[in-house]
């Protein structure tokens, strides 16, 4: 089974072809990422093009799609959710979405308890418990980080390097600090092989998008001499 994983829901841009056998053993056949806040509707088809040119692959070839469902800002978590669903519609394969917390959980490999956390904006984590790499317990969960209660455990991912001095890690490591493709593809193929249920590819929000609607103009009462 040939999948092409993505995921947009932070400042990286990250994208990976991987593959698995019949027994369940996986391949990674490409990767790349990069990190840029700013520019996920400019990096990510060009990198999904350069992918299937370094697996020797076409998009034809694709069995199935993995795209990172957040939680994240609004703007860049669209960009890989659309790009998902047009290239699933248009090569006529299964869409799957895969929680983006659980692929920067499952990159650590860890087989202990511990928080992995992703920047939030507005001074907020989006945070989620690990039991190991590939459990989680609980939902995930958006607060200020000095609202979360880490147990003392390690902590992995950019929000909690970006407030280690609430959470008191100092210069404890907390890679990795992004989601990445590669381990999103490996996740997504292993859960398949194992009759899991993936997530809907539908955006997971964690709070209203900062734009709304404008309400109803104001009357304005004529003024009559």
């Amino acid at each position: 089974m040939l999948l092409l994983a993505f995921d947009t829901a932070t400042p990286a841009v990250t994208a990976a072809i991987g593959e698995s056998d019949p027994d369940g053993s996986f391949t990674l056949r490409a990767s790349a990422g990069s990190v840029d806040a700013r520019r996920h509707g400019e990096l990510l088809s060009p990198t999904i093009a350069r992918l299937t040119g370094e697996a020797g692959v076409a998009l034809a070839d694709l069995d199935r799609i993995a795209v990172g469902i957040g939680p994240g800002p609004y703007t860049g978590l669209r960009v890989g959710l659309a790009t998902a669903h047009a290239l699933a519609d248009a090569l006529g394969v299964p869409c799957h979405g895969v929680t983006t917390l659980d692929a920067l959980a499952f990159a650590t490999r860890r087989t202990e308890p511990f928080l992995a956390m992703t920047d939030a904006r507005r001074k907020e984590v989006f945070w989620a418990r690990y039991e190991d790499h590939l459990t989680r317990t609980g939902e995930v969960a958006v607060d200020r980080p000095a609202e979360v209660d880490t147990a003392d455990l390690p902590l992995v991912g950019d929000g909690a390097r970006m407030y280690a001095d609430v959470f008191g890690t100092g210069g404890a490591p907390v890679e990795p600090l992004h989601p990445d493709a590669a381990a999103m593809a490996e996740l997504a193929l292993l859960r398949l092989h194992r009759g899991e249920k993936l997530p809907e590819p539908h955006p997971l929000y964690l709070r209203r998008p900062d734009a709304v609607e404008p309400g109803a103009p104001k009357k304005v009462r004529q003024w009559v001499k």
